[in-house]
């Protein structure tokens, strides 16, 4: 009965309230959640089950889902991915009033339709916030956001330990470790790692999973799986030096996490890998850290041209990063010559006709000085890199050989390298 001080004051209690966040963090889970925790009927349904080919059936799906809510009430209704049919209107090619567009409508007239005798509740999920209808977000509506960010460290620490639950973990894996080296992983990926360890050792007939299996389980879920190349000892060596490149300049330069592998062993799309997982939880970034880390994504096509003098097509990936991330600092950051101000356009536009309609925010001479603010950026992040690496050069090839001849090492074997 405690909502009933609300209402003795005067309170609405809100009918609408928007889960969002990044897939795999557990809006769903939450929504199942809540509805357990008030031991009310749960009607669950996805954006895009609304969505026929047949003009009227989303709207009369929406029609049919709400009436048995109704009848059901007190109820909590979940409507997952609702950016499938709550995404602006009037934005597709061929414009407005689409069957997508009738199934909001006749979602929107529902939610209007509740009085205060009405005790249904609707949640929807999305990580797509910034898409919604105006209409869908105002008050009275999905007036509620409840942001549900990635798991911090004691976030994945509990996450895994209830994952974890009957499978055998080696002596010497916890899971505090398990969770400082998974930064940026969602609660869906942990899962996913822990099942695939499973797997792993399963498939090689062996009773406890070890650190190698949680390793390879890690890699797997975010590069890919191993996959087996018929690269000529010189294409080895290159991709050798690639990567012992990025490992270099990482060490040395300011504000980056330390060097955890580096491999040369084909994964998913990319002949090699070198990683540095975030040692802590970031929730902001320097303008030193970011130059650090474009010098990075150039370490391996700087240490092609120190090296051999040549350029290959292995370093597309990096240089697309790398652009990205000084457009960011030159358009949304105010980290150039530029100064603080936002060239990022008035708003967001994510919809085709939009996007075909709109002209940047600025002029073109605006548009030159932002290109060149990126080269500058690009071009001295480039320099330091290759300086890092002349002046290293002996570490450089001691990597790279290493590399070659194991093709895998870890941030201690790593370390030793430069230490010998």
């Amino acid at each position: 009965m405690g909502f009933l001080k609300y209402r003795k004051l005067g309170a609405r209690i809100p009918k609408g309230i928007l889960l969002v966040g990044a897939s795999g963090t557990g809006k769903t889970l939450l929504a199942k959640a809540i509805a357990g925790e008030a031991d009310v009927p749960f009607f669950s349904v996805a954006g895009s089950e609304f969505m026929e080919m047949l003009v009227g059936v989303g709207s009369s799906r929406a029609r049919d889902l709400f009436r048995m809510a109704k009848e059901a009430q007190p109820s909590l209704i979940f409507i997952d991915e609702i950016d499938a049919i709550g995404r602006q209107r009037g934005m597709g090619i061929g414009g407005g009033h689409d069957e997508r567009e009738q199934t909001l409508n006749q979602i929107l007239i529902e939610m209007d339709g509740f009085d205060a005798r009405t005790n249904v509740i609707v949640l929807g999920g999305t990580n797509r916030g910034d898409m919604l209808d105006p209409a869908l977000i105002r008050p009275g509506r999905f007036d509620r956001r409840v942001t549900i960010p990635l798991p911090d460290l004691e976030d994945r620490r509990e996450i895994l330990a209830i994952h974890a639950t009957g499978k055998p973990l080696a002596g010497d894996v916890t899971l505090d470790k398990i969770a400082k080296r998974t930064v940026g992983f969602s609660g869906a990926d942990l899962e996913n790692m822990l099942n695939e360890s499973a797997i792993l050792t399963a498939r090689e007939n062996r009773e406890v999973i070890t650190e190698r299996d949680l390793e390879e389980a890690t890699l797997k879920v975010t590069l890919g799986s191993e996959r087996k190349t018929l690269q000529t000892d010189e294409e080895k060596k290159m991709t050798a030096y690639h990567e012992a490149g990025h490992a270099l300049v990482a060490s040395n330069v300011p504000d980056m996490d330390p060097v955890h592998r580096v491999t040369i062993v084909a994964r998913g799309g990319s002949l090699g890998h070198t990683s540095f997982p975030p040692e802590r939880d970031r929730y902001n970034e320097t303008q030193t850290r970011l130059t650090s880390m474009i010098a990075t994504m150039l370490g391996g096509r700087a240490a092609e041209e120190v090296v051999f003098d040549e350029f290959t097509i292995g370093a597309a990936s990096d240089i697309e990063h790398a652009t990205e991330l000084s457009r960011k600092m030159v358009t949304e950051y105010g980290m150039s010559k530029l100064g603080p101000v936002s060239y990022d356009g008035a708003d967001k536009k994510f919809w085709l006709a939009k996007e075909l309609s709109e002209a940047p925010m600025y002029s073109q001479e605006v548009a030159a000085k932002i290109d060149s603010e990126m080269k500058r950026i690009i071009d001295e992040c480039y320099v330091r890199a290759k300086e890092i690496l002349k002046k290293k050069r002996a570490q450089l090839d001691a990597v790279a050989a290493a590399l070659v001849e194991k093709e895998t090492l870890t941030g201690d074997e790593y370390l030793m390298i430069l230490q010998g």
